[in-house]
């Protein structure tokens, strides 16, 4: 899985959290999940769940306070997926 798609695979997760949709469609690599999408930290909780379900991953605490933005999503992401392999 490439950066593209696990890039439009997080768009759809985090869509319904997102308060501001038209930085949603500029999202890259780069984009905060609390300041650039102004999602709340509630429903950052509710994105980590969204993406464990989704990758059918599990994604320790210390992972979770690191993501903060989408890099690190896909990082995290990315490294979970390998583990699981």
């Amino acid at each position: 899985m490439n950066n593209e798609q696990i890039i439009e695979q997080l768009k759809e997760i985090i869509r319904p959290y997102v308060l501001d949709q038209s930085a949603l469609e500029t999202l890259t690599e780069t984009t905060d999940f609390i300041n650039d999408l102004k999602i709340n930290s509630a429903n950052l909780v509710d994105v980590i769940l969204d993406i464990e379900e989704k990758y059918s991953i599990v994604i320790d605490n210390e992972s979770m306070e690191r993501m903060i933005n989408v890099a690190a999503a896909m990082d995290i992401i990315k490294t979970k997926l390998a583990e699981k392999s």
